[in-house]
């Protein structure tokens, strides 16, 4: 048990030295919502009603999709994984240290962004038990993604693709920066797609009482069943060495986690 606090608190130290970590873990959401809170809402000030929200969103994705798969990779082709696996550490401990830390360090972000969200004209929650509820799954399901992301990938710019599929179309789609109502109808249904949508309108109907354009419901119990099936993947995938040449599973099998997703579309 100490071996295992000790590595967690290595991990989470390496989140404030590593400078690439450090970025994705605060600066860059910080910086992001600072900008979005000063100027976007000057721009539409109805977006101070989903600042908050989609600015932990933007949080969580930045430490996990972004940030988590990177030293994954980097731990595996430098051999660190060997190490561990002759150490006698399982899988589901090496992927859930660097997952806990960096969901950690997500949570801080989402508290400070909440605490400070009146500053900029931010609507307070109207349920709180919701929004903590939300805000967890929605860190368990991008912490998730990030390990299996970081498990499926073959080298760094691997990692970078699989990021920036989820990422790029996240921002775009997804109710963060622009309601879905606002997107053609063509393309709505197809948002369900995307992790962040779900996320978004659990977030609107659960913690801030507003009407949405998916069950909130719904959307939350598809984050928590792909979450689950992810991190399932992620460990079931979970390869030790890079050089290996026989791997358990394919990385193909990745595309499982988004069955709940592709439910969700055949619902809307």
């Amino acid at each position: 048990m100490n071996a295992y606090v000790t590595h967690l608190a290595f991990e989470f130290k390496s989140g404030l030295r590593t400078p690439t970590l450090l970025l994705m873990n605060y600066l860059f959401p910080l910086g992001f919502y600072a900008m979005m809170g000063l100027i976007m809402t000057e721009i539409n000030p109805g977006f101070t009603e989903v600042l908050v929200p989609a600015l932990v969103i933007v949080g969580f994705m930045a430490s996990t999709i972004l940030g988590l798969p990177g030293p994954l990779v980097e731990s595996r082709e430098g051999g660190v994984f060997r190490t561990f696996k002759v150490s006698g550490v399982p899988a589901f401990a090496i992927l859930a240290m660097p997952v806990v830390t960096t969901v950690f360090h997500g949570l801080i972000v989402a508290t400070i962004i909440v605490t400070t969200g009146p500053v900029f004209g931010a609507s307070r929650p109207a349920d709180w038990g919701g929004l903590i509820v939300v805000t967890l799954s929605t860190a368990f399901v991008f912490g998730a993604i990030g390990a299996l992301i970081g498990v499926i990938a073959r080298d760094a710019r691997g990692t970078v693709l699989f990021s920036q599929l989820i990422f790029l179309p996240a921002m775009l789609l997804s109710g963060l920066m622009m309601p879905l109502e606002f997107l053609p109808e063509s393309i709505r249904p197809f948002t369900a797609l995307l992790p962040p949508t779900h996320a978004m309108q659990a977030f609107q109907g659960f913690a801030y009482a507003q009407e949405t354009v998916f069950d909130p419901a719904v959307a939350l119990l598809v984050l928590l069943v792909s979450g689950a099936l992810a991190f399932g993947l992620a460990v079931y995938l979970f390869d030790w060495d890079s050089k290996n040449r026989i791997r358990r599973g394919h990385p193909l099998m990745a595309i499982i986690a988004w069955i709940p997703y592709l439910a969700a579309l055949w619902l809307v």
